[in-house]
């Protein structure tokens, strides 16, 4: 039995949700998305409440009547409140500054990486005397941000030994210790 399924949803106000042909359209102050859902997981709507059933107890439906309920549940909080995800870049020389939709920064490389930002995710980039420079990504989509964060942070994963790298603020890294003098 799904726990998180079975859970309505409360549409806040400003908030409006449209289903027909097996997609829902979530639209609100910050923008719209839009989600196709499988014809084995019904949608009710009434007044400020969204309902998720399913058809049967097959493993599959049982799956997918949380994960939608869960992803209707996203959509609705990205239009109404926005999600952000901060990056922190430890490292000796490492910055980072954003222009527009580019994001421009140097993690140890011979040359910069300039990366284009999508057009639906607001970046800026601040940098304090004495601090590691601090990314910070701005989306109503949920998903498109935690992609768009991951893509930045693969350009240089922390490393164990010393911590350098790009990081989620926040994100614990285990450290290992490094090899010893032989006498």
């Amino acid at each position: 039995m799904s726990r998180i399924g079975n859970n309505p949803i409360i549409v806040p106000d400003g908030v409006t949700i449209d289903f027909n042909n097996n997609v829902i359209n979530v639209k609100g102050k910050l923008g719209e998305l839009s989600q196709e859902i499988n014809p084995n997981i019904s949608v009710s709507i009434s007044d400020n409440e969204i309902v998720f059933s399913r058809s049967n107890d097959q493993k599959e439906n049982r799956s997918l009547h949380g994960l939608y309920r869960a992803l209707v549940s996203n959509m609705i909080i990205g239009v109404n409140d926005g999600y952000s995800k901060k990056l922190e870049l430890i490292g000796v020389g490492y910055r980072a500054t954003a222009s527009g939709q580019k994001l421009d920064f140097s993690v140890g490389f011979s040359h910069n990486i300039v990366f284009e930002i999508p057009s639906e995710v607001k970046v800026t980039a601040e940098t304090e005397k004495g601090k590691a420079p601090v990314i910070t990504l701005t989306s109503h989509d949920k998903q498109l941000l935690g992609a768009v964060a991951s893509k930045i942070r693969s350009y240089r994963k922390p490393e164990p030994y010393k911590g350098k790298g790009i990081r989620y603020m926040g994100e614990y890294v285990r450290r290992k210790a490094g090899k010893t003098a032989a006498s």
